[in-house]
Order: C-alpha cells, then sequence, then structure tokens
C-alpha cells in the first residue's frame, strides 16, 4: 500500500472500493458507505456489492471508487521503490527516523523503531532461559 494515508473522510452514500483484501470481501470490491461515525478516529460502516456488510473499516482500507485506477499506480510505484531499497516515498522523515532511532541498527515492528540494544537483550534473556529460535 501507498504510505500516503488519505486525509478526506468519505461521505454517506459515496460509492468506495476495498484498497485490501477484507474478510469475505476481495480487493477492489465496489462498496457504498452506510455510516461514516467518529470524531478523531473517524470508522465506516461500507454495504459491498458482494453482499458483506462490514463496519469499524478505517479510511485506508478504502479508495474512493473514482480514485481506484490513481490509487493503483501510486501503490505500484512504492512496491517498485521499495523493492530498489528507496525511501523516496516515505514522507513525515519515517525514513531518516527510524535508522536513527535504531542507533544503527535493529528492526522495525507495525512502524515502531525497535533499537539493537532491545533485541540483544531480548535473544539474551530467551538463551539464558534455553529458548531456541
Amino acid at each position: 500500500m501507498p504510505k500516503k494515508q488519505p486525509s478526506e473522510t468519505l461521505r454517506r452514500k459515496e460509492k468506495v472500493k476495498a484498497a485490501i483484501d477484507l474478510r469475505d470481501v476481495p480487493e477492489g470490491t465496489n462498496g457504498r458507505v452506510i455510516v461514516a461515525n467518529g470524531l478523531s478516529w473517524i470508522r465506516y460502516w461500507v454495504a459491498f456489492d458482494n453482499g458483506v456488510e462490514m463496519g469499524s473499516l478505517s479510511r485506508d482500507k478504502l479508495v474512493r471508487a473514482k480514485e481506484w485506477d490513481t490509487y493503483l499506480v501510486e501503490r505500484e510505484r512504492a512496491a517498485e521503490a521499495a523493492a530498489n531499497g528507496e525511501t523516496a516515498d516515505v514522507g513525515d522523515g519515517e525514513a531518516a527516523g527510524g535508522e536513527a532511532a535504531s542507533g544503527g541498527g535493529g528492526a522495525t515492528v507495525n512502524g515502531v523503531p525497535v533499537p539493537q540494544l532491545l533485541l540483544d537483550r531480548t535473544q539474551a534473556a530467551l538463551t539464558r532461559f534455553g529458548v531456541s529460535r
């Protein structure tokens, strides 16, 4: 998925498509927003064309039907950049901040950088307790 998060809220009765595979709803399935609720954390109820109604969907899982082609191009471009090791589309300083916060090593789990020091401590504790990975 592209790193840019859509900032615009969807309106009731607006036509959308599923941006990713959801439970019982394949990616690209057309739907219509039934309810948009929330103040700072907007969630959507959507009735999809395959007969499934799903609630509590965040905006990043839905794409306006008229913006679907643009979304696919952006997603493909982001996938190519990731395959080439580029971070041009990352934005928000995520690439630079993630590397600096990890102290020259580590991993990123769910978008949160984990420093190498903590990974080393975990491995040492697992070794002490005789747990093999």
